[in-house]
């Protein structure tokens, strides 16, 4: 799972002294829906998100950490961080971020590294209605074995309704890697990723939420073996701090 809903609240940095974090928990159904050959079963999945404007621009990041382990312990942690600063009234912001993370394969003792990646780019929040949004278009370098050298897109919304009672956020990427990566050095030419993560939360408290959050993605899951487009529900519950 990979989470940047409170990214797009960067538009009211430069009016309001905002901050914002939260835990949240999610129940991962893809083994029920998709069987063995996505995962042997179903798994919590716990994040960790904090959104952080200030004068010079936000920072965002966030932790998500699988509990698909061998008697459902840590198996799988990965992690985002990005800035984004302001330039005067200049309405692009640049932006930097970085992603990676640690894995344990199950049923053995042995680990492994997600690539990391580095990005460079330019973000643009804006507003649409209820919707606060953000798009940013950046480099991409995924620190393969080759080092892949890619372009993302992405593109966060959040939006409160009801009178504060319902949520909606969630964020879509876009972004490129070599086929060498999944296809072996044979492999030649690009391979294009999406994910999307839209989120659904029904707010009981200020503080405690119930909802959603649908994986929907395509050369994102199981990228070795497939190209597939997967759509993964949770059920979960969030505490905003």
């Amino acid at each position: 799972m990979l989470r940047k809903s409170l990214f797009s609240l960067a538009i009211i940095c430069s009016t309001a002294a905002l901050q914002a974090q939260n835990i949240q928990l999610h129940f991962d159904s893809r083994s029920s829906l998709y069987g063995d050959g996505v995962s042997s079963s179903n798994y919590l999945t716990g994040t960790f998100e904090m959104f952080k404007p200030d004068q010079w621009g936000s920072t965002f990041m966030f932790v998500d950490i699988d509990l698909n382990h061998n008697q459902k312990n840590i198996g799988l942690v990965y992690g985002e961080i990005a800035r984004e600063f302001k330039i005067g009234d200049f309405p692009l912001m640049p932006h930097l971020e970085y992603n990676g993370g640690l894995g344990l394969v199950k049923g053995t003792g042995f680990g492994f590294s997600i690539p990391s990646s580095y990005l460079a780019g330019f973000g643009y929040p804006f507003q649409l209605g209820n919707f606060f949004m953000s798009t940013y278009v950046a480099y991409k370098l995924n620190a393969f074995e080759d080092v892949s050298h890619d372009a993302q897109w992405t593109v966060t919304w959040n939006a409160t309704l009801g009178g504060g009672k319902f949520s909606l956020g969630g964020f879509m990427d876009l972004w490129t890697e070599d086929k060498s990566f999944t296809g072996g050095n044979g492999a030649n030419g690009k391979n294009i990723v999406f994910l999307s993560e839209p989120q659904f939360w029904y707010n009981f408290t200020p503080n405690f939420a119930l909802g959603t959050e649908v994986e929907l993605s395509y050369n994102f899951v199981n990228k070795f073996t497939e190209s597939k487009f997967y759509t993964i529900p949770t059920l979960a519950t969030k505490w905003n701090f």
